[in-house]
Parts: C-alpha cells; sequence; structure tokens
C-alpha cells in the first residue's frame, strides 16, 4: 500500500494535483492525515510498540527519518501523522501499517459502516485510504480501498521484504511504477507486484480513482 497504504503515508498509500508534488516542505506539514477518532490510537499503539521493542524516541527515529520531536507529539495524541509517515514508521518498526491504526474489539461479526469510515490522507488531502478490515485477529492480508485525485500523484515508500500489492482499478485510471516499470491500468485491470521496493501511484483520470488494494505479508501480523 501506501506505505505501507498502503504502511496507504500512504500513505502503502497513497488523490493528487495535476502537477507532480514538490519535494515534502518541513516536517510539520506531515501532521494533517488522521482524524481525531484515530490520532488517540495511533498514539497509543506507536508508544505500546515502541516500548516492546526497546526502542527510544531517537533510537526510532533514527530508524525512520522521522524527527523525535514529532514521533512525541504522535505518541501524545498531539499530532495528526500523513500516511506517508505512518508508513516510514511501520518499515522502521517491522510492523504492518494497520498495527498502527487498529482498534482492537470483541466480537465474531464486525459491520463497517460506510459512514463510519476513518480514512488517512495524504498532506494535501489528494489521496486517501480506507481499511475495509478489522485489526483483532492474526492475519497475513490487508484490505484497503484507496481514492486518488484527478492528476495526482501519490509516493509510496518501500513496504517490509515480501508485501505483495494486488489493485484492482474499479473507477478512473491509474499508472503504477514499481521497480522501474510503468503500467497503466484502466477500470477493471488489475495488478499485482512486490511492494519491498518504492512505488507510484499516478492519476490518468479525470475523475476520482477508486482503487482496492489487498496487501499479503510475508509473515502472520496482528
Amino acid at each position: 500500500m501506501k506505505k505501507s497504504a498502503r504502511e496507504a503515508g500512504t500513505t502503502k498509500g497513497r488523490g493528487r494535483g495535476a502537477v507532480e508534488p514538490k519535494a515534502a516542505g518541513p516536517e510539520p506539514r506531515e501532521t494533517a492525515a488522521v482524524g481525531s477518532d484515530l490520532t488517540p490510537i495511533v498514539g497509543g499503539n506507536l508508544k505500546r510498540l515502541r516500548g516492546q521493542r526497546g526502542h527510544s524516541l531517537e533510537k526510532l527515529s533514527k530508524l525512520s527519518g522521522v524527527s523525535r520531536a514529532m514521533l512525541g507529539q504522535i505518541e501524545l495524541g498531539q499530532s495528526a501523522p500523513t500516511i506517508n509517515v505512518l508508513w516510514k514508521i511501520a518499515n522502521a518498526l517491522g510492523v504492518p501499517f494497520s498495527a498502527l491504526i487498529s482498534a482492537r474489539d470483541e466480537g465474531g461479526l464486525q459491520v463497517l459502516r460506510a459512514e463510519q469510515a476513518k480514512l488517512l490522507t495524504s498532506h494535501d488531502g489528494t489521496f486517501s485510504s480506507r481499511a475495509l478490515f478489522p485489526f483483532d485477529s492474526p492475519r497475513r492480508v490487508e484490505f484497503y480501498q484507496l481514492t486518488l485525485r484527478p492528476g495526482a500523484i501519490e509516493r509510496a515508500e518501500p513496504h517490509n521484504p515480501g508485501t505483495i500489492e494486488n489493485l484492482v482499478v474499479n473507477q478512473g485510471a491509474v499508472e503504477i511504477e514499481a521497480d522501474g516499470k510503468r503500467e497503466t491500468l484502466q477500470a477493471g485491470d488489475a495488478i499485482v507486484f512486490e511492494a519491498d521496493v518504492a512505488h507510484v501511484y499516478r492519476s490518468k483520470s479525470t475523475v476520482d480513482s477508486v482503487m482496492y488494494l489487498v496487501m499479503t505479508y510475508a509473515d502472520t501480523v496482528g
């Protein structure tokens, strides 16, 4: 995903603008994507996972490339990171994207209502990722809905080794670039690729491009 979101800052993942975006600005700009309902969940999960691995904020900062100050703000629920920042943290911790956004619930039947969707977006709001699966059981597979605005570009960091992305375009058109290769997908087209390398989603449509992404990990997670 991205990045994995997708991780889909996607982070996997990952809408965009008619012009390819400039390089990311100061890191504080990377705090605008997780809704208020997810911010405390992300903070709690980050603190727990960092503690389990025995990482200080300083060590995690060096591993992820995210500043120590921002990591501290995220843990305290004071900053809402973008998809790309979450993917950097997840990769540094060696966990799937969903491990940072999961709220564990009880029960064998869970309905994910559209009006209650928790969206992660890029800092400019041109790319969004919605998890379409619960987080309360071990898994090797995750399912996301991705939306890319017309002309937008989403750049995804490499995911953990062995991660596979299987993506199908439901609406619009998208160009996928991975490992130096580019493929343009129209509605109904699908693609499978190894996502442990940097990859890019580019809108090739005048309407929002909607995609469904299945992320498969090498090891069981959750």
